[in-house]
């Protein structure tokens, strides 16, 4: 995946002279293949971007998708079945893709990025790199729990970097934020040159509304880690929120995305380019019992969007064994994942519902409905529906007095949101909030409820033992003896719940 995924950069983005994978170590430097220590901050940032967005928005949404059951693995063929059964390993590159490219590729960049811009005193890229930093790292940490953050990205290298834990990362990262929003990045506008660099709001096209999105992105983040924190740090959680909003913080109302990609070999959406284009078969990921049961239960059209059908067939998740017992699996739809689409960092919908749950939890409910509909809406919206009826009565919020009901409300509908190269964020959200709720019987089951997540009956881990983390690549724990000895994977982060 990484050699696909670094053509893909390579050959879509050539006016990009250095690619963050290729970390020089020889001495002899080829003046046709500069360091990337040369790198202008205008060449450095898109690199980490596309870094970033190929890992979140391509195997890696793979795998939340798979997890958060979206998806599952195809009865007749054979690419995730140890994903979706819950057997990842150190060897796996499912691990080891992301490990790598995320710290060599995105992360040294971005700290690089920041370093130039510091010295330069370009308080704009300072931001945008802070911003995209934060965000690659809390990936990692959703992931792993503990990674290198206080000894990494230092100059010179350093092959032995401690192991942070993540709530020390969490707080660290909304520092450095704090710190780049406390910067004049406002007064001396982007070039049009510079704007081109900027795959994520650059499209918006004049600097002041570039650096207005950047803020408000760089808030949201901040609003996410925030929520993260709910079960493990509920104080701190509580008191971050809260001085957003006494700061009169301003959130997305729209989405931070990279949205570049064209229909052609190396150069389309991450998660198309690895499943449909690139494997030996295009028909690895079918639709999930799990989440058509629920659409169809609701009569949401978005089944049809998501799935090509709007009664799609599909397949138990995790039964890819099933085949003989169930002859239909023969006939079960693909996901819907196109060559152009856009890979979210954090959609409009998405803001809408974190702000929702901020109301709910911290201002007695006051404001959490009018989010909610937005967050709904918003959905529906993007891919071209009006849920404006499904909002007046199936999806209408409950608006009770037991908070929990209504929060379920608000992660089962961002859970529905976050189909395709945005479903990592999915399986972080059930991770953290408990939501979609967890189903006491498979979804064969005549007791079963629809949306519910089934244990897979290939599992590995023993029933009820759903991931919840990766596991250290093994290429990390051979040359770092700072590497935390391996836990299960279904032993929860540090923010679980």
């Amino acid at each position: 995946m990484k050699n696909i995924l670094r053509k893909t950069q390579v050959l879509a983005f050539s006016t990009l002279l250095i690619i963050a994978s290729c970390k020089k170590l020889d001495i002899n430097q080829s003046p046709n293949n500069p360091p990337v220590e040369s790198a202008t901050v205008e060449t450095l940032f898109p690199s980490a971007v596309i870094s970033t967005v190929s890992r979140t928005g391509g195997d890696l949404s793979i795998i939340g998708g798979l997890w958060s059951q979206f998806w599952t693995q195809n009865s007749n063929s054979s690419q995730f079945r140890t994903v979706d059964s819950y057997d990842v390993q150190a060897t796996s590159n499912f691990v080891n893709g992301p490990y790598s490219e995320l710290f060599a590729g995105a992360l040294t960049d971005y700290q690089l990025g920041i370093t130039k811009s510091v010295a330069a005193q370009d308080w704009r890229y300072n931001l945008m790199n802070t911003v995209m930093k934060a965000y690659t790292y809390e990936v990692l940490v959703d992931l792993f729990d503990k990674v290198p953050y206080s000894e990494a990205l230092k100059a010179g290298g350093n092959l032995q970097p401690k192991f942070d834990d993540g709530y020390t990362i969490y707080t660290s990262l909304i520092a450095e934020i704090n710190a780049a929003l406390a910067k004049d990045y406002k007064t001396a506008p982007l070039t049009d040159a510079q704007i081109k660099t900027d795959f994520v709001f650059g499209k918006k096209g004049a600097s002041a509304d570039v650096m207005a999105s950047w803020e408000k992105f760089a808030n949201t983040l901040k609003l996410k880690m925030y929520l993260r924190m709910v079960n493990a740090k509920p104080a701190e959680a509580q008191a971050g929120i809260l001085k957003l909003y006494q700061d009169g913080a301003k959130f997305l109302d729209e989405d931070a995305k990279v949205d570049i990609f064209t229909d052609v070999p190396n150069k389309s959406n991450p998660f198309y380019e690895y499943n449909f284009r690139r494997l030996n078969t295009p028909d690895n990921l079918k639709a999930s019992v799990t989440f058509t049961s629920w659409l169809k239960k609701n009569q949401d059209p978005r089944a049809e969007v998501y799935f090509g059908e709007a009664d799609p067939i599909s397949i138990n998740q995790g039964d890819y064994l099933g085949a003989a017992a169930h002859p239909e699996y023969n006939n079960a739809v693909n996901v819907v994942v196109n060559a152009t689409d856009a890979v979210p960092l954090i959609s409009k919908e998405e803001s809408y519902f974190m702000q929702a749950e901020a109301r709910l939890r911290y201002f007695g409910g006051a404001g959490a409905k009018d989010l909610y509909d937005a967050g709904v809406l918003a959905a529906f919206a993007k891919l071209g529906l009006n849920g404006a009826t499904l909002l007046a009565t199936t999806y209408a919020y409950p608006a009770s007095a037991d908070i929990n009901v209504n929060l379920e409300a608000i992660i089962v509908q961002k859970w529905a949101s976050l189909f395709g190269s945005h479903a990592l964020e999915a399986f972080f959200e059930q991770n953290r909030t408990g939501y979609p709720k967890i189903s006491a019987v498979y979804s064969t089951d005549a007791g079963y409820t629809p949306g519910l997540l089934v244990y897979t009956p290939n599992g590995v881990t023993g029933a009820g033992n759903f991931p919840r983390r990766f596991v250290y690549p093994d290429f990390e724990k051979s040359r770092n003896s700072n590497t935390p000895a391996q836990v299960p994977i279904y032993t929860k982060v540090w923010w679980g719940k």
